[in-house]
């Protein structure tokens, strides 16, 4: 019996140590929902001012990667590394293949021009490094990916590609 513990727990802690070797970008979820890019750094001088600021030119690209699914928006999360949070509370409904770009600053939401604004004029994204987290409705993970600037983004001009 003792034997049989100590081999299962090696097993269970080898396992485990596996787990935690695999980066939080190398998982995959069951989900239609992605990110399928991101521009973290805004084009020019951060400025977070409401009027004349850029923090609309940040934005996070999410896209129904599904072939026959649609998928409304309304209760789907999106959260980065320090715990800023975007929450969608209207109905958003992406076609398969459809996409809709999270931007920051003020403006009108659109679905025919794929677009949803955070209505807060500060960052959300760091420009050295961050993990995006996107969370359904019920609560469990749908994407999940972490850049840094110099290993994820080898141009320099502030976006990233996830998924094509």
């Amino acid at each position: 019996m003792r034997i049989r513990l100590v081999v299962t727990t090696a097993v269970a802690a080898g396992a485990l140590t596996a787990l935690a070797a695999v980066p939080a970008q190398a998982a995959e979820y069951n989900s239609a929902l992605k990110i399928r890019g991101i521009q973290y750094d805004a084009p020019g001088s951060d400025s977070n001012r409401c009027s004349g600021g850029n923090t609309k030119d940040e934005y996070l690209t999410i896209k129904n990667y599904s072939r026959s699914a649609t998928v409304n928006l309304k209760g789907y999360v999106v959260k980065d590394a320090t715990g800023n949070r975007f929450t969608f509370t209207a109905s958003h409904t992406l076609q398969p293949g459809d996409y809709v770009k999270l931007r920051g600053g003020h403006g009108t939401d659109s679905d025919t021009k794929n677009v949803v604004y955070r209505d807060n004029c500060n960052f959300m994204w760091n420009n050295d490094k961050d993990t995006i987290y996107v969370y359904k409705p019920s609560g469990s993970r749908a994407d999940v990916h972490s850049y840094t600037e110099r290993g994820s983004d080898p141009d320099g001009n502030g976006y990233i590609t996830f998924h094509g």
